[in-house]
């Protein structure tokens, strides 16, 4: 089969189209014929060397696909051979084929087109994950999305919008804005021109969840930004990797600090998260709730493009990568 290899780290001019050795489901895995892969902020941090797979994990870019079934592993049940599927990856999802553990399996929904269901499973389990199942987001509260207009600030708006939540978000132009309130955001909040932390102080009183890319460059501000009770999720580190709590401000809040990780956890636990998907959220992708939004596709073989892409933050919501023409 053919799959992006990482030639060097360094810029997206190192990924290449390149022969690779077909995969083989082993035991409790299946083998995918990938329909398209999406790009991910932690595949641009693995191509430049500083985001290495999990042990054992493959050493390909991807941690999504859409695809079908196309080998069953010894002690697999409940899938056949042609079943469509998508399906969360530690690594392997930029080729034409992907073994990946059973466990990690999602139907396509109802609704979904193949293709554009390869832009949801790590938004999906990253979200649900850390916004429902830790953060026990509720009806009513508030959530505050930073990067509002990137694949997983698109898929939390709708989710949290879909629980009865009201959503703010923030954004850096008017047009990206615009397209976060048409998701359904309640809130948009320009952060170029614009203090998060005044603007929701004054209209919510402050936000019962934060989910943050940004880490140490807004810790700070997310702590001055949290209800009573408040919750912060730390799924990125745009912003740096130091920054300074003051615990007593936390304290003040009944506050608390989750610094979260999907990749890295061990499989069990990623099995459990998409069993919940399944159960609680692939409802609401079936009737239209909650939807895959995908902002560009290019071919596979092009992924230095995609990468640009991302990196350049003109794209609103996901980046995907068809295997086929």
């Amino acid at each position: 089969m053919y799959a992006i290899t990482i030639r060097e780290p360094g810029d997206p001019d190192v990924l290449e189209w390149t022969e690779v050795a077909d995969p083989i489901a082993g035991e409790g895995e299946v083998v995918i014929d990938v329909a398209a892969s999406a790009v991910n902020r932690a595949d641009l941090l693995q191509r430049q060397g500083l985001y290495p797979p999990p042990p054992g994990a493959s050493e390909i870019l991807g941690l999504e696909c859409s695809g079908t079934v196309a080998e069953i592993g010894e002690g697999v049940e409940g899938w056949q051979i042609g079943d469509e599927v998508c399906a969360l990856l530690a690594g392997g999802g930029y080729g034409e084929k992907v073994a990946v553990p059973a466990g990690q399996l999602l139907p396509l929904p109802a609704e979904v087109e193949l293709l554009a269901a390869a832009g949801l499973p790590e938004v999906a389990c990253t979200v649900w994950a850390n916004v429902v199942m830790h953060a026990r987001l509720s009806e009513d509260e508030v959530l505050l999305v930073h990067g509002g207009a990137g694949g997983i600030g698109t898929h939390a708006i709708q989710v949290a919008k879909a629980l009865g939540a009201t959503v703010a978000v923030t954004a850096g132009s008017e047009e990206r804005l615009e397209s976060c309130r048409q998701l359904g955001a309640d809130i948009a909040i320009n952060y170029k021109e614009q203090d998060f932390v005044e603007v929701l102080r004054a209209e919510t009183g402050g936000a019962n969840v934060v989910l943050d890319n940004m880490g140490a460059k807004y810790l700070d501000r997310n702590i001055d930004v949290l209800a009573m009770d408040g919750r912060l999720v730390v799924i990125g580190m745009m912003g740096g990797v130091k920054g300074e709590l003051n615990i007593g401000k936390l304290m003040g809040k009944r506050g608390s600090v989750y610094g979260a990780g999907l990749r890295s956890r061990p499989l069990e636990q990623k099995a459990a998260i998409v069993a919940d998907v399944r159960e609680r959220l692939w409802p609401l992708v079936g009737q239209g709730s909650v939807k895959p939004i995908v902002g560009q596709v290019v071919p596979m073989a092009e992924a230095s493009s995609a990468h640009r892409a991302l990196e350049e933050g003109t794209v609103f919501g996901k980046v995907l990568l068809a295997a086929k023409s």
